[in-house]
């Protein structure tokens, strides 16, 4: 973990190979933004095989692995971006997006785009407040109240 100045730190991990010019989060004071993550198997340039689900599944693991580095867990994500190179892919990242967060839904944008890199199908980042992964998530209803 590099320090840029008191209230940032980087967080780096194995799940790509270093040399890309980017962390794997940037964390300030109690919030972290994760880097787009994808598909590929820790370590390696290479995609999982199989299609929209499995690089899903793959990219949300790597994306909970960096999420928990940084101190946090999945019930404690605010939102994501999701980027996908084809809408009829929609539905079938859904599916494995619901496996992730069960409890909690996190604001999300979904974006269709041309390309990704190494030639994913999907991506995804997300912002998540530090806290004690143990702890309480954040609500995932809210009540209305009432003015008076």
């Amino acid at each position: 973990m590099d320090k840029l100045e008191p209230r940032l730190r980087t967080i780096t991990s194995d799940i790509l190979p270093g040399d890309l010019p980017f962390p794997a989060a940037v964390q300030s004071g109690d919030t972290i933004y994760v880097s787009g993550n994808i598909g590929n198997i820790p370590g390696s340039y290479d995609l999982v095989p199989g299609g929209i689900g499995p690089q899903t599944r793959q990219t949300l693991e790597n994306m909970k692995t960096t999420v928990e580095l940084s101190g946090s867990a999945l019930n404690r994500v605010l939102k994501c971006t999701c980027f996908i190179t084809d809408m009829a892919d929609f539905a079938a990242m859904n599916e494995v997006y619901r496996e992730f967060f069960v409890d909690h839904l996190p604001a999300r944008s979904t974006v269709a785009v041309k390309g990704l890199a190494f030639d994913a199908l999907v991506e995804i980042e997300c912002i998540a407040l530090i806290g004690n992964p143990a702890g309480p998530s954040i609500p995932n209803k809210v009540e209305h109240l009432a003015r008076g």
